[in-house]
């Protein structure tokens, strides 16, 4: 049986997986709600309310479709960080914990010619003279070096 701090920081993690402000929400120390929330995510009774909290929700809205058309259109539009957002929330639900991703160099091309289409040609192009003063700035340095 769970007192009413941990069915709180329970109900609270299921909705948001983010165990330090469950803590806190839940009434737990802020100071120590990192610590706090760690440790109640490792309580086997609290695992297995999660659980059941988890099973137990429903919904008629099918989340994880909506965020695959979500990436679809900002991927095919050029909208790069709606897109990378998109595959960040479905790689939650889904589990997917790869500390690397592949990304193609067609896939880096696409993005950032979506990109320079959304910020535009006069933005662009002040960014490619900071870039190249940049640039310049390294060549010197490195030259003083030698």
């Amino acid at each position: 049986m769970l007192n009413e701090k941990q069915e709180k920081f329970a109900q609270k993690f299921v909705v948001s997986g983010n165990a330090t402000q469950s803590a806190k929400d839940s009434g737990y120390s802020p100071t120590s709600a990192k610590v706090t929330g760690h440790k109640l995510l490792h309580n086997p009774k609290i695992q297995e309310r999660i659980e059941e909290l988890k099973s137990e929700l429903t919904t008629s809205y099918d989340v994880v479709k909506e965020l695959e058309d979500q990436y679809a259109y900002a991927k095919s539009h050029g909208h790069t960080n709606s897109a990378l957002k998109a595959l960040e929330m479905l790689s939650r639900i889904r589990g997917n914990n790869a500390s690397t991703v592949e990304i193609s160099e067609e896939a880096i091309h696409a993005g950032l010619v979506g990109n320079f289409y959304v910020i535009g040609r006069k933005e662009v192009m002040k960014l490619m003279d900071e870039a190249e003063a940049l640039g310049s700035q390294a060549v010197t340095r490195m030259m003083a070096h030698k």
